[in-house]
């Protein structure tokens, strides 16, 4: 594989180095610094999903004639390693990388002009409805029942973890249509405006005291079948299809630039023997095999997108890298969390920028905090990332599925 820019490639970089330059406020760079995990905060996130709008670039990956960008797969990774970089907030991945390719792949063309324009905007904002109480990791086990009803399905049942119910005016919902056959049958994906009455919202307060995920509760909700997405009671053939785009993209940048923000942070905190901790040979082994990692993650990145690019499936690619970023990302929180030393075991989300409002906690009216400001954020991101080893299928599962689709057994 040539890893040499390309002078077209050189160009880009500049080009997209301008923008973020000129895009990116002092505000949204803030955002992005001070996130305390893969969601940012809200606000920050869709004014920065509108700018990129406006450039033509907010969907890049989608087809052209949908507002996506004509742009080679190097052009991808340098967008997002230079967004990276540059400390761009994160969108939210629901409508515009995960919902929005199963439209394109499966939807009509009615379902496609309305929703792709309107994610673009930020005028529809996605949630993800799959997990349940009694249904998570094994995903096919869901119950919430979607009843014929005519023209309507009428659902009753529950979801939950979902992320920014609270902020999300759509979900999109696996639900059971039949109960015959296997558990994988009987299963349809449906869009469900959450405005539509019946629906109440729970918020969940996670570990680091961020109110993110949800449950929704669905009494009697009538949805009509224009909005199945997909054929009825062949849901999981799109659901099979949405987590590929779930577990995939490009990890490795964010994870190279948390490596360096640590080596920096490293370089200025006192060690153990007062010299600067990244001077301690046992912090800097760690390190330095976490940044290996994070290299080795890249290049099977990029054989992964490679191969999608001449028209293959991810498949058990797709586990593979799921399983390699979440746990490398919750290696270097934990290494981010270990450098952050006494400041780091202060709980002050006040002085972060969370993806959600902190509950029962009343920051000190002056606004101070001991540390530095990454030092506030290390164990918000410790502790959000305990969950990336089991959100969007759990490591387990992914493991079982390349024991079955890689080796055969």
């Amino acid at each position: 594989m040539e890893y040499d820019w390309s002078a077209g490639d050189l160009a880009f970089r500049d080009e997209v180095r301008e923008f973020l330059a000129a895009k990116l406020t002092p505000e949204l760079r803030r955002a992005g610094r001070l996130a305390t995990s893969v969601y940012p905060d809200h606000e920050a996130s869709m004014e920065w999903q509108h700018i990129l709008h406006e450039r033509g670039w907010a969907a890049p990956a989608w087809p052209v004639e949908h507002g996506g960008c004509d742009w080679s797969l190097t052009q991808h990774y340098i967008f997002q390693r230079e967004s990276a970089l540059a400390g761009a907030p994160a969108l939210s991945p629901m409508g515009i990388k995960m919902v929005a390719p199963a439209i394109i792949a499966f939807g009509t063309q009615e379902q496609k002009a309305f929703y792709l324009p309107r994610i673009l905007t930020g005028e529809v904002f996605f949630c993800q409805g799959y997990s349940e109480p009694e249904a998570g990791s094994d995903l096919a086990a869901l119950t919430m029942a979607a009843v014929d009803d005519g023209e309507d399905f009428v659902c009753t049942g529950s979801k939950i973890w979902t992320t920014h119910a609270t902020e999300a005016n759509w979900i999109f919902c696996l639900v059971r249509t039949s109960r015959t056959g296997k558990k994988q049958q009987g299963i349809t994906f449906l869009l469900i405006d959450m405005t539509s009455p019946g629906i109440e919202i729970r918020p969940l307060v996670m570990t680091s005291g961020e109110q993110v995920q949800n449950q929704v509760f669905f009494d009697n909700v009538r949805v009509p079948k224009a909005n199945v997405l997909g054929r009825i009671d062949d849901g999981w053939t799109v659901a099979k299809y949405l987590l590929v785009h779930e577990r995939g993209g490009a990890a490795a940048p964010w994870l190279q630039v948390m490596a360096q923000d640590i080596a920096t942070a490293a370089a200025r905190q006192p060690g153990p023997d007062g010299n600067p901790l990244l001077d301690d040979r046992a912090f800097a082994a760690k390190l330095a095999d976490l940044r290996i990692r994070t290299e080795v993650l890249e290049i099977l990145e990029f054989r992964t997108i490679s191969a999608m690019a001449q028209g293959k499936n991810a498949g058990p690619a797709s586990s593979m890298l799921k399983i390699l970023a979440t746990e490398l990302s919750q290696k270097l929180t934990e290494l981010a969390l270990e450098a952050a030393g006494p400041s780091g075991r202060v709980y002050q989300p006040h002085a972060t920028m969370p993806g959600g409002p902190i509950a029962q906690f009343a920051p000190p009216a002056d606004g101070y905090h001991s540390g530095a400001d990454w030092q506030a954020v290390a164990p918000l991101r410790y502790f959000n990332d305990r969950a990336g080893s089991i959100y969007a299928g759990s490591n387990e599962i992914q493991r079982n599925i390349l024991a079955k689709a890689a080796l055969g057994l």
